[in-house]
């Protein structure tokens, strides 16, 4: 049989729930950051991100927090096959917290969890035979339903000529050696834990730990000892972790020093949160393991995902991209607090954005100050239109892929708020309509603080008219305000869309927007996302995608605005924007809806003429847009 997975990782799958504050009590975290967690899902996500074809077998609750975790995995590229949902119990949960650079409090909500109930009949062979590598981690060893699973899971690993390997990942009190509020200890003592972990240990091809879980595995707390106890039951590859001095990996006889082990280098950096960092080195070494590297090399990886795990806030969101790491790797530590290293975080940020969208045909209608100016129009008739605009461009979509809208959160709130979970593109804007200089929604506040309260799908739209003629104070202003978009953007996780019009504004040729453009990014300022003007020069588009990829070339790209053109006009337009692979689509509002809002204002149609007719306007740029594509495509061939 093909093996299409490198590996299936087995056991916990839960949702971390990350104070988001520093330096304070868990009693006294004022709020908290959703992470996907579990150390055999910390994994599954950390390798895919590492280019490997990754799995996870598991349960998790018929919920919210369940459907978040199988979301998560897709967006990630994790095979979620095995991935099982229990119609009865609940998905795990874990509160963490960091104190300082020694304490890390946490808190497992895992009594009688959705994971734990994995079961021997669960385990599917033809899963596991697609798979090189089956990974599983010691605390699904401490109940016997798991366990069964496991040892099923490893029994037809073998049976297929898959590899094995176990992170023991030690948690005393999930092995009911503590309490609840112990779940920060990392170590007791246990004869029968011993004894269990023993069992099994023959079964590995790889086995891995800290030196505190090679003692609990190994029934001594000498190293050197508990590493030869494991030794005398088990022929794997022994690697053991040893925090600030790096890890060792032992293949043959245990020797009388741990620094004799082949080793890789160590990375120096600040400890900031050493939650999840053993899953980050982890996934380090399983890159390496089933790249065929040697164990210096693989463990260079893994030492440097762990790196960037202990240096940031979260575990799974900590992981590197392959890109990333290579990077880390060429040019090595420059800022030892890795999460305030800028050129670092914005490889991290850009090659671990969720979903691609490469072909992106968004319905625009964010617009307030054009909808208020139109007769019949109130606040309340507006939010209503609005509403008619989602239907229309839901109806267009179909469930298709490549379809988005840009709503607003004023006007527009109710449709905003029902497009959520839609599998549409959503552009939410920042700006107050018609500033200039640039000033935000009172709802975001001059701060930006309100995206707090922004959807992780929504994307921040920002409209400002920048112009090269402006003076430098108009340029300090504008640069001052789009600079806290940004930041706030990235705190929070939320995708920025910068769009620029200067033809408003001042004179325009070919080079005005690139000379935008460039200024932006003097300024530390990285959009995910250009909206651009219909350009009608093959200039204006060279030189504006030129100023884009000489600074960026991670962007996700440039959708093209349609400034109430005609469509004969639009279609030109598309024609010379396709040509640039950079530009994924287009953004047009008044063209779709112009003339449906003011017949619909005016009470001359009813809503279902309205979306009847937006639906036909959508549908007809879309095939404009495609049949563009097409022919560019054509050419090219």
């Amino acid at each position: 049989m093909t093996k299409d997975l490198d590996l299936i990782t087995i056991g916990r799958a839960s949702v971390d729930l990350y104070g988001a504050q520093v330096g304070g009590r868990l009693e006294d975290m004022r709020s908290f950051e959703k992470y996907v967690g579990g150390s055999p899902t910390n994994m599954a996500t950390g390798t895919a991100r590492l280019g490997l074809r990754s799995a996870l077998m598991t349960k998790v609750g018929d919920e919210h927090m369940g459907r978040f975790l199988r979301e998560e995995l897709v967006k990630e590229g994790v095979d979620v096959t095995g991935v099982l949902t229990d119609p009865e119990r609940l998905t795990a949960l874990v509160l963490l917290g960091i104190r300082d650079e020694d304490q890390f409090p946490l808190i497992f909500y895992r009594e009688n969890c959705a994971d734990m109930a994995l079961s021997a009949q669960d385990v599917d062979e033809g899963f596991i035979a697609r798979a090189r590598a089956v990974v599983a981690t010691g605390t699904h060893l401490s109940n016997p339903r798991t366990e069964a699973a496991v040892l099923k899971a490893l029994d037809f690993a073998r049976k297929h000529g898959a590899q094995t390997a176990l992170d023991i990942d030690f948690r005393p009190n999930l092995w009911g050696l503590s309490g609840h509020g112990d779940g920060e200890n990392r170590f007791i003592a246990s004869a029968a834990v011993t004894e269990k972990l023993q069992s099994t240990l023959h079964l590995f091809d790889l086995i891995v730990g800290t030196e505190e879980e090679f003692h609990i595995a190994g029934g001594t707390t000498d190293t050197v000892a508990a590493l030869r106890a494991v030794r005398a039951v088990s022929g794997a590859t022994l690697v053991c972790k040893r925090g600030a001095d790096g890890a060792v990996a032992f293949t043959g006889a245990i020797p009388d020093r741990l620094d004799a082990g082949q080793s890789g280098p160590g990375f120096p950096i600040e400890v900031f949160n050493v939650l999840g960092a053993g899953d980050g080195f982890m996934s380090g070494l399983l890159k390496g393991w089933l790249d065929g590297e040697d164990w210096p090399t693989s463990l260079k990886y893994a030492n440097a995902c762990g790196a960037f795990a202990v240096s940031r806030h979260g575990c799974t969101p900590a992981y590197p991209s392959w890109e990333e790491l290579q990077f880390f790797l060429q040019r090595g530590v420059v800022e030892k607090a890795l999460r305030n290293d800028t050129a670092l975080e914005q490889i991290h940020w850009s090659t671990t954005r969720k979903r691609d969208w490469d072909d992106l045909r968004v319905f625009a209608f964010d617009h307030r100050m054009q909808m208020e100016e139109m007769d019949g129009a109130t606040p309340e008739r507006i939010g209503a239109f609005k509403e008619l605009c989602l239907r229309a461009a839901v109806t267009q979509a179909a469930g298709r892929p490549g379809h988005g809208i840009l709503c607003d959160g004023r006007l527009g709130a109710r449709a905003l708020y029902a497009a959520a979970g839609q599998g549409l593109w959503i552009g939410r804007p920042v700006e107050w309509p018609g500033s200039r200089p640039l000033r935000l929604e009172p709802q975001v506040g001059e701060d930006a603080g309100g995206l707090k309260e922004w959807p992780g799908e929504h994307v921040v739209k920002c409209l400002c008219f920048p112009h090269p003629d402006d003076d430098d104070a108009m340029w300090a202003d504008q640069i001052a305000t789009i600079t806290r978009v940004f930041q706030s953007c990235r705190r929070n996780g939320l995708e920025f869309l910068l769009e620029v019009i200067p033809s408003k504004v001042g004179p325009f040729d070919d080079k005005t927007t690139p000379d935008v453009i460039q200024r932006v990014y003097d300024a530390g300022i990285y959009p995910d996302w250009w909206k651009l003007e219909p350009f009608r020069s093959e200039a204006a588009w060279a030189a504006s995608c030129d100023a884009i990829e000489r600074n960026d070339k991670r962007t996700r790209g440039i959708v093209v605005l349609g400034l109430d053109a005609p469509e004969d006009q639009l279609r030109e337009s598309f024609a010379l924007a396709v040509r640039f692979p950079l530009v994924k689509g287009f953004a047009v509002g008044r063209t779709i809806f112009g003339d449906v809002a003011r017949d619909w204002f005016a009470g001359r149609i009813d809503d279902d003429s309205a979306v009847a007719r937006m639906t036909e306007n959508y549908a007809r740029l879309c095939d404009i847009w495609a049949q563009a594509r097409a022919r560019t495509m054509e050419a090219a061939q």
